[in-house]
């Protein structure tokens, strides 16, 4: 494992470590200097990084997702780390190890993956137990099943955080179809394991988490929704009324025309689950921005995502006990 790790720059020092390139341009200063800003990270974060000399032969060199060796004093700016870079190469293959340079999420991927193959199975549907099934057993979908992130930024930001979020999922499904007997479980639970197949091919997260040219340009609903609808349309004989509804439950599940639902949900099962996804998503969202360092005792760090920080309530009830 690699060290320091950005979380570890917590004081003055002159390290010498490796770190991903998320961004890499140059700037000038007010004056007319110019500068190379880097932004450098690991699975700990990002910190901003300036190579103020002799920065020529990096600017040519070094490229966003390129991993770096780096000697750099930390200074300290408004409590937080920066970097000003002494030297800087390219790292060598055998020098790294990738899995120091993406978070990744904190549960057993095994034992996940086994729980999504135990919620495919429990279906009681054949259609619909075979669609899944069908989608999932693909060795390539379920490669990057297991790693994918969920989102770039907004959520379950991480590797394994698809898998984490859909099996969060899946066990809410269960929760509230048990609460709400009305609902058909079935459709939970495919809707749960499938409504984020698109972000296999939507996301790139081999050396940083990012958007693939066809992600920017369709976008995972679209992207899903032809490949559940291929797998759907390879099963002979597939209902075409379940079909529509299969369809429906991808293309509503972001609730809202703003928020990229080409329909609103107009099934019982679509508006349930997503409001499902929505509270998963808000919640890993509280989650990481409660894990930030703020620099405040009783206060989280500032989500981008949700526009607003979190009080932490056990310091803050604690406090007033």
């Amino acid at each position: 494992m690699k060290t320091p790790l950005v979380s570890d720059l917590g004081s003055e020092q002159t390290i010498t470590t490796f770190f991903l390139v998320h961004a890499r341009e140059l700037r000038n200063t007010r004056e007319g200097k110019q500068y190379l800003r880097l932004e450098l990270g690991d699975r700990s974060g990002t910190v901003e990084a300036r190579m103020w000399d002799q920065f020529e032969t990096a600017a040519k060199d070094v490229a966003r997702d390129d991993i770096v060796k780096v000697q750099a004093r930390v200074e300290i700016y408004r409590n937080r780390p920066q970097l000003a870079i002494l030297q800087v190469r390219v790292a060598r293959p055998d020098e790294i190890d990738l899995a120091d340079y993406l978070p990744h999420t904190k549960e057993d991927i095994g034992k996940l993956w086994t729980q999504v193959q135990e919620y495919c199975n429990s279906i009681g549907d054949p259609w619909l137990k075979k669609l899944v099934s069908s989608v999932l057993s693909d060795p390539h979908t379920a490669e990057c099943y297991q790693r994918a992130p969920a989102a770039k930024t907004m959520h379950h930001a991480y590797l394994g955080g698809l898998l984490e979020h859909v099996v969060s999922l899946c066990g809410l499904a269960k929760q509230v179809a048990g609460h709400y007997p009305e609902l058909n479980l079935d459709l939970l639970l495919t809707a749960a394991l499938l409504h984020d197949v698109g972000k296999l091919e939507e996301l790139c997260f081999e050396r940083s988490i990012g958007y693939t040219t066809e992600g920017q340009l369709l976008g995972h609903i679209v992207m899903e929704l032809e490949t559940v609808t291929r797998a759907m349309d390879a099963i002979a004989d597939f209902p075409g009324r379940l079909k529509t509804v299969v369809q429906h439950l991808l293309i509503s599940h972001h609730g809202q025309y703003e928020f990229g639902s080409p329909k609103l949900p107009m099934i019982r099962e679509a508006l349930v689950f997503h409001y499902l996804d929505d509270l998963d998503s808000k919640l890993a969202s509280v989650r990481a921005a409660l894990a930030g360092d703020s620099g405040e005792d009783e206060w989280s760090s500032y989500s981008s995502a949700l526009g607003r920080k979190f009080l932490r309530l056990e310091d803050f009830l604690k406090a007033s006990s």
